[in-house]
């Protein structure tokens, strides 16, 4: 009878370290592993001195320094804030189709690089 009384109060922290250990593990995003090569593979071509991105925006994407810069705008990246970064709100398709980004023809980011760039900015958007 003992171990019966045991056993309803030891059931909540057994839940409590299942849900625990089933949690996906939060790691830091990296702006220099993770995020530039996203950005230079798929928008640095268009978004430098000279290129069509850069002309119409004034957004460059030479370094992580540019990039918090903005664009002529404004900034682009409002650490901690997804929701309302530009720069997440393009490659989501959440602005307007014609400013979906990469813009035209360019290969689309797939589902795992839009995370990473969402994370990263929800961590802070950190220089790391």
């Amino acid at each position: 009878m003992h171990g019966i009384h045991l056993l309803p109060a030891s059931v909540p922290l057994c839940v409590a370290l299942f849900a625990t250990g089933c949690q996906p593990s939060t790691r830091e995003v990296s702006y220099s592993t993770d995020v530039a090569p996203i950005l230079e593979k798929h928008c640095k071509a268009c978004h430098m001195p000279g290129q069509a991105g850069y002309v119409v925006s004034g957004f460059e994407l030479q370094n992580y320094e540019t990039l918090m810069k903005g664009t002529q705008y404004g900034p682009v990246v409002l650490p901690g804030d997804p929701l309302t970064s530009v720069l997440v709100m393009l490659i989501e398709g959440r602005a307007d189709p014609s400013l979906k980004m990469p813009h035209g023809d360019a290969e689309p980011l797939d589902r795992a690089d839009i995370a990473t760039i969402r994370q990263w900015v929800e961590q802070g958007a950190k220089n790391n």
